[in-house]
């Protein structure tokens, strides 16, 4: 039987893992956390699934979450240039945020019931390269250092090498939500960017608050300022960033109920720079290693592509190998062609907003969507199809076409 071995228990790493027994190939699945370790740890991300993944996830048989609201419908946008800043987008199916330590220990047991291996295990570059001498195939879908570059960076895909953004993302109690329910997206130029995203976590709904902070503006202090240091300084300076660059969420905030879910582990601080690195590498034995998920394509998590494209990665993966067996230079270079026009659209869609000074066709793009209903609808349905949108917003010349084609709908 075709052996093979994923490294990470993340989302690309479960799902391809699921994918493949339903294959009923053998597959392991090596991680350095068990499912209780996910469970009670400090929160992750704050991840959106498009309409688009949970299709994948129905594929799957992991899509049905009956006792958790989390879906939700629209995006609501606070647009930091021009006189009339507000507008909002509708999906034509609602897409869901639910809590990674709810969904990836789930997956994770998912994935042992139906017969596979979950091996934890710290690994080395040379325990991984070890594993192709006991798997047909090695996957690696996660690792930072040396392991991430095992893969060369692509420097024509890759032009920061730099954080662009400081992170600060926390799941806030308090915050009254949109109705209909919605992602509430506002940009600052001085300050960046924050997103307020309707989830469902250990208490039920809650909200994430992303704060995308530029480099140098008055909001990355939410990133330098460690939370731990005084808990109670940290939420006042928050309170006071939303009350100057953010009145439409400020708005939504009330104070006396305003704290973390869970104090420490409810908050994530940090960075991270955008890089698209080569799909496979062939090692000295002769042995392929191929690249899936966070190790293939870090994004900045501004647009929400970071999980859905690995989840679109992981099926092209999965539908590879269900045709292929013969894991050489041809079947490498086979993904690598299935998978490249999308995610290399959503890498550079999301590097096209992330870039400083902003792209001139955004603040134009922006502006024209708070009249025009059409555009803002498609804006917000291409979440779901990165090529579209970077077909959309490319360039200057494609935002006036596609502010052309919509303006009399």
């Amino acid at each position: 039987m075709t052996s093979i071995g994923i490294i990470g228990a993340g989302v690309a790493g479960l799902h391809l893992g699921l994918h493949l027994r339903q294959q009923d190939l053998d597959v392991t699945i090596y991680t350095n956390r068990t499912a209780e370790q996910v469970r009670d740890g400090k929160i992750m991300n704050s991840v959106a699934h498009m309409s688009a993944t949970i299709d994948i996830e129905r594929e799957l048989g992991i899509a049905d979450w009956p006792d958790i609201d989390a879906e939700y419908s629209k995006h609501y946008h606070y647009n930091g240039w021009g006189e009339e800043r507000r507008f909002e987008g509708s999906f034509e199916k609602p897409a869901r945020i639910l809590d990674y330590r709810i969904y990836l220990p789930h997956l994770m047991g998912e994935f042992e019931r139906r017969g596979g291996r979950l091996t934890i295990q710290d690994l080395t570059v040379a325990e991984i390269e070890q594993l192709t001498d006991v798997h047909d195939l090695v996957v690696v879908s996660t690792g930072k250092g040396e392991i991430g570059a095992l893969f060369p960076r692509r420097e024509d895909k890759s032009p920061y090498t730099s954080p662009q953004r400081k992170l600060a993302v926390g799941f806030w109690k308090g915050v009254a939500p949109r109705e209909p329910r919605g992602v509430e997206i506002s940009i600052v130029p001085p300050a960046g960017e924050l997103l307020v995203l309707p989830m469902w976590s250990f208490s039920g709904p809650v909200h994430a608050l992303l704060f995308e902070s530029l480099p140098g503006g008055p909001q990355e202090v939410l990133t330098d300022r460690r939370y731990e240091e005084d808990p109670a300084a940290y939420r006042e300076l928050v309170l006071q960033i939303l009350r100057e660059f953010h009145p439409t969420v400020f708005e939504r905030v009330d104070e006396a109920a305003f704290e973390l879910q869970n104090g420490a582990l409810d908050i994530l601080q940090g960075a991270v720079t955008p890089v698209l690195r080569e799909d496979f590498v062939l090692l000295p034995n002769g042995k392929y290693l191929l690249a899936l998920g966070d190790v293939h394509m870090t994004v900045d998590p501004v647009q929400a592509q970071g999980a859905n494209s690995a989840a679109y990665s992981a099926k092209v993966v999965a539908d590879a190998i269900s045709e292929d067996h013969v894991f050489d230079e041809r079947f490498m270079r086979k993904v690598a062609r299935r998978r490249a026009e999308r995610l290399e659209a959503a890498s550079d869609w999301v590097n096209t907003i992330i870039q400083t000074p902003p792209a001139p066709q955004m603040p134009q793009l922006l502006t024209e969507m708070v009249r025009n209903q059409a555009l803002a609808d498609r804006y917000t349905e291409n979440f779901n199809y990165p090529i579209r949108q970077i077909d959309l917003l490319a360039t200057p010349e494609r935002a006036a076409a596609a502010i052309a084609d919509t303006s009399n709908r």
